[in-house]
């Protein structure tokens, strides 16, 4: 069944240099809205030409501040958002940085259930702990920008099954599910186990298989 989804509309465009630590840089064009449901402040960031291949690249990124600011090697999220806006940007397509730190329980939470996952806990384990869901993100905002940007079909980059689920539930027509690439440390190893054990990503971790996450 699919759950309907309230319109959006685009509220400024504005176009910005990016630039990594590691020397890459690239143009993007960055998109807010007016009437999102959860009236938080996210933003699309449109790299490359997205028409210019049969369905736009897009990747719905979850705001990291740790690991896409501070170089956290605790998780993966700061090498995927280098990753992902090369591939789009190549590729043509959309990112949409969603504020939704923490898979949704936000930053202080977060730092919380890193101290839990410090007594042994998984990342999954250290929400529940607190009270909190292992995953409180909902996408219904990410939906509502991508109708806004006039996209109805799309190519998806992520290895997390819950996102194309929840953009097909949302009426997202999403035609391939791109894999991200592996981006393992020896701090972050437990954290993507736990992410294949718990929520089935599709991170190709042979050597961490009896991690206990």
């Amino acid at each position: 069944m699919t759950v309907h989804v309230p319109d959006a509309s685009v509220r400024t465009r504005v176009t910005i240099p990016l630039r990594f630590a590691d020397g890459y840089e690239v143009t993007a064009e960055t998109v807010t809205f007016h009437g999102l449901v959860d009236g938080k402040e996210h933003v699309a960031l449109i790299l490359g030409d997205p028409g210019s291949a049969p369905a736009p690249l897009v990747r719905m990124h979850s705001e990291c501040l740790t690991g896409d600011v501070f170089g956290s090697a605790r998780c993966d999220c700061g090498p995927q958002l280098r990753e992902a806006v090369e591939r789009i940007a190549q590729a043509g397509g959309v990112l949409l940085y969603l504020r939704q730190e923490g898979r949704g329980i936000g930053l202080y939470n977060k730092l919380d259930a890193y101290a839990l996952q410090d007594a042994g806990l998984d990342t999954y384990e250290a929400n529940t702990a607190l009270g909190l869901p292992e995953d409180g993100r909902d996408y219904t905002a990410a939906a509502q920008m991508l109708a806004a940007l006039g996209i109805r079909e799309l190519d998806l980059l992520t290895n997390n099954p819950d996102k194309a689920g929840q953009l097909r539930d949302l009426g997202v027509d999403v035609r391939f599910v791109r894999p991200t690439g592996v981006h393992s440390t020896p701090s972050n190893l437990r954290y993507l186990n736990a992410k294949v054990r718990h929520t089935h990503h599709t991170i190709d971790l042979p050597l961490v298989a009896g991690l206990a996450g």
